[in-house]
């Protein structure tokens, strides 16, 4: 599991761990470019193999969130840059790092975004957009090993990044139909719904968690 150390990433360690599935995790690190993203995220599936002979869950919870209008000459293009090693090309390192690796009958989860209706969020939610169409390319690859391949997609979870008493936080409540923030064990129970066995029949889906938001 990629981004497991904290947030919606450690809940979710912890959910499937009670549910009986051993499980590996990386953590940020001080990694600059997408050459070294790749390599960490290959040398932690490598590892975890070895460590636990078989491989039948990856969950891709890593992600960075930067925002900046898209007119804004003084913008961070380095930030720019690590936000799509992250979101887009360590989750298809992740994959492509597994897949070879993976029991045939595995599941593959990431994490995703549902859409944010704020000026300065459209790369952020762009590069999500790009993994959630990944995900639905990546059913009709692995379908033939009956790999399932999904997303989850959350709005305002209570996490150190967006926390229920932040600044933000009235006016992310009031997007909710249910009116209030989601917690990081919401995500973890939809995540192992998609990883456990009532979910066999369920790939290139997007599950939006997020409160009624989108609806």
């Amino acid at each position: 599991m990629t981004g497991g150390s904290r947030g919606i990433g450690a809940a979710t360690v912890r959910r499937l761990a009670r549910d009986g599935a051993d499980v590996a995790l990386s953590y940020a690190a001080s990694r600059e470019s997408a050459e070294d993203i790749v390599r960490e995220v290959e040398s932690l599936v490598r590892e975890a193999h070895v460590a636990l002979r078989r491989l039948f869950i990856l969950v891709n919870s890593a992600g960075v969130f930067v925002t900046g209008m898209v007119d804004d000459a003084k913008s961070d293009r380095a930030a720019f840059d690590r936000q799509l090693d992250v979101n887009v090309k360590g989750v298809a390192a992740a994959v492509r790092a597994t897949v070879p690796l993976m029991t045939d009958g595995g599941r593959i989860v990431s994490i995703g975004t549902v859409h944010f209706p704020f000026a300065g969020a459209a790369d952020y939610v762009a590069t999500m957009a790009a993994v959630a169409a990944y995900i639905r390319g990546w059913a009709r690859d692995f379908g033939p090993r009956n790999i399932t391949v999904n997303v989850v997609q959350p709005d305002a979870i209570n996490t150190d990044m967006n926390p229920q008493d932040g600044p933000f936080a009235e006016t992310l409540r009031g997007l909710a139909a249910l009116g209030r923030y989601g917690q990081p064990e919401d995500i973890a129970a939809a995540v192992s719904f998609l990883a456990g066995p009532d979910a066999g029949y369920v790939t290139g889906a997007t599950l939006n968690v997020d409160g009624g938001q989108s609806a």
